[in-house]
């Protein structure tokens, strides 16, 4: 597995927090198709098949730390 790039951590990361394509491409300035290919590109790097698991191989493997995962208060508290 190769290391992903920090343009596809950044948008991974934007994901993982629970942002949509289309808000990820509004805060970057790019287009969701844009998006799109960069997490294409680091599932493949990671071997995973979707947003989802992408975001557990990186918490595993190291690229995201879970200390950059933000709950918000409210799921917070369903989960409690």
């Amino acid at each position: 597995m190769r290391s992903l790039t920090s343009r596809q951590r950044e948008v991974l990361l934007l994901a993982a927090n629970g942002n949509s394509n289309q808000e990820i491409a509004t805060w970057r300035g790019v287009t969701t198709h844009s998006v799109g290919e960069i997490l294409t590109a680091a599932y493949r790097r990671l071997g995973a098949a979707d947003r989802a698991q992408a975001v557990a191989i990186a918490l595993a493997v190291g690229e995201l730390g879970i200390h950059q995962i933000h709950i918000p208060d409210q799921q917070r508290e369903v989960a409690a």
